[in-house]
């Protein structure tokens, strides 16, 4: 069973930083692609980051290039996602998501997520 735990998120004013985590269990993830999305009130979930956990390669969002970073700890089983220059159109709830193969920027291409995390920015 694939357990997905984020911690990191909360309030911070603008432009400052963040560093999400995200704790993986239960599966070999060498061959899977991870995945940050979040959730906005009222808006649908979207992409932010997916990161290749054989290779490494990672892919943004258009609003968060040169602003976050995605990164992974093959021996922690944990993926990270440093968010700087963080802006009040960031606050939503982040989620760490997991699925066998290439990732996608999809969020229905996922199988496994976690519970979430709260961002908040302020202005």
């Amino acid at each position: 069973q694939v357990q997905l735990v984020e911690s990191g998120g909360g309030l911070v004013q603008a432009g400052g930083s963040l560093r999400l985590s995200c704790a993986a269990s239960g599966r070999t993830f060498s061959t899977y692609g991870m995945g940050w999305f979040r959730q906005a009130p009222g808006k649908e979930r979207e992409f932010v980051a997916t990161i290749s956990w054989s290779s490494g390669i990672t892919n943004y969002a258009d609003s968060v290039k040169n602003r976050f970073t995605m990164s992974k700890d093959n021996a922690k089983n944990t993926v990270y996602l440093q968010m700087n220059s963080l802006k009040p159109e960031d606050t939503a709830v982040y989620y760490c998501a997991a699925r066998s193969g290439v990732y996608y920027t999809s969020p229905s291409m996922y199988s496994y997520w976690g519970q979430g995390t709260q961002v908040t920015v302020s202005s």
